[in-house]
């Protein structure tokens, strides 16, 4: 089959992943073997292209917003799916299940956790495989180059927003505005909130605005109102004072990103005095992921993605750096 795999780990400039011919994977015991139709192409896999997390894989294909076909399955995968059944693949692959984050529900946490395009292969290619226990339905009404960016923008961006504790009717502002931020957005503006929106692209802060955002404007400028919640989406630290900064009293600001620069020191009366709280996200669980996708089966998101064929994944990554891409990227496999 087609794939790419990271050559050597570095940046864009010096072309880190190649095309190549590789062996179609075999399905373990208790997995599904997919043929990949579309897969998003997501910061994340940027970060393990460049170098920016740790190698878990040597010569790894990158890629976890994974949408497929099942084509055969190990003796052990049980019978949730059947041959020819529309699936996901995301970026939480597998987990102990016996630890204590486990066993308390927070399985994002597990220190045993693999995951898509970093610990096993990925969806940069023409198949991939899943454990069938950490595979998903997916809602209908989609196009499959719609549900590729739900399947870890999405479900990251609705953990954050949970992580944002936003209240009723609150108002979230969102720094950074691309695949998980513009689908984050719809989903606070459907319960209610009044969403300001934080970012250096003219056309994201557009797109913002064409999707009920009360207000857009540049990375580092201040929300037109005091914030009770925010999220940040860009893997920008020295956006972190900025947006604490722009909390209310008792606000939230949740950090989204596997991957930040570093962040500048933080005056305490400024960024983090009246119950002021700063937290990261981390990963998902499978309950975020059906929540989400459950959600999207009866809201009807509007997806903005900009498609590539599959020999094109190296000139989607770079576009995605350069902040070329509006909304999400997809491989068109």
């Amino acid at each position: 089959m087609s794939g790419w795999r990271v050559r050597e780990p570095g940046p864009m400039r010096g072309e880190p992943v190649e095309l190549a011919e590789l062996p179609v994977p075999e399905p373990g015991p208790s997995e599904l073997l997919v043929r990949v139709r579309v897969c998003g192409v997501c910061r994340t896999d940027l970060h393990v292209v460049e170098g920016d997390l740790p190698v878990h894989r040597g010569h790894v294909v990158p890629g976890h917003e994974v949408v497929g076909e099942v084509v055969g399955w190990g003796d052990e995968a049980g019978s949730d799916f059947g041959l020819g059944d529309r699936v996901g693949i995301g970026w939480l692959r597998q987990t102990c299940g016996e630890c204590r984050y486990c066993r308390r529900g927070r399985e994002n946490l597990c220190p045993h956790s693999r995951y898509t395009g970093w610990d096993v292969d990925g969806g940069y290619a023409e198949f991939a495989t899943v454990p069938s226990a950490f595979a998903h339905r997916l809602p209908d009404g989609y196009l499959d180059e719609e549900l590729a960016p739900l399947l870890c923008a999405g479900i990251i961006g609705y953990r954050a927003l949970t992580c944002a504790e936003v209240p009723e009717g609150g108002r979230l502002g969102i720094y950074g505005f691309g695949g998980s931020a513009h689908l984050a957005a719809q989903v606070a503006l459907a319960r209610g909130a009044e969403v300001h929106v934080m970012t250096r692209g003219e056309r994201a802060r557009e797109l913002a605005l064409e999707l009920g955002a009360s207000s857009a404007s540049g990375a580092a400028d201040p929300p037109p109102v005091p914030l009770d919640s925010a999220i940040l989406f860009a893997p920008v630290g020295e956006l972190v004072p900025t947006a604490l900064a722009a909390l209310d009293r008792g606000g939230t600001l949740a950090v989204a990103g596997i991957h930040l620069s570093d962040i500048p020191p933080l005056n305490y009366q400024r960024h983090l005095f009246q119950e002021r709280t700063l937290r990261s996200v981390t990963a998902n669980t499978r309950a975020d992921a059906r929540e989400f996708l459950e959600f999207a089966g009866t809201h009807r998101l509007l997806v903005s993605a900009m498609g590539y064929s599959l020999d094109e994944a190296d000139r989607a990554l770079s576009d995605l750096k350069e902040g070329r891409v509006t909304g999400a990227a997809v491989l068109i496999v």
